[in-house]
């Protein structure tokens, strides 16, 4: 009887984790990057923020729509244009 509570409870315990891992995979958007939305406690330095644009452009058409993509590649150009303004020695 024992045995069979504690298997119950792990089978239990595994199935509960399955849809929050299924959150994370890779396929899904991005929406503080594409829209500003669900950005909780989430700050990233320019750098980090290009890497992550650029990875998320790079899933393509699987994932976002040609309009979205357009969205986030405007959204690397500017911030890679206020890296390299941050960048310039002052003259």
């Amino acid at each position: 009887m024992r045995k069979m509570a504690m298997i119950l409870a792990a089978t239990l315990c595994t199935l509960s984790s399955v849809p929050a891992f299924a959150q994370t995979t890779s396929t899904q958007k991005d929406e503080c990057l594409l829209a500003s939305k669900n950005c909780m406690n989430q700050v990233d330095d320019i750098r980090k923020r290009i890497y992550k644009l650029d990875k998320e452009i790079r899933k393509g058409t699987r994932v976002y729509t040609p309009q979205e993509l357009k969205r986030l590649q405007d959204k690397l150009n500017e911030t890679s244009e206020i890296l390299r303004t941050l960048e310039k020695p002052d003259s």
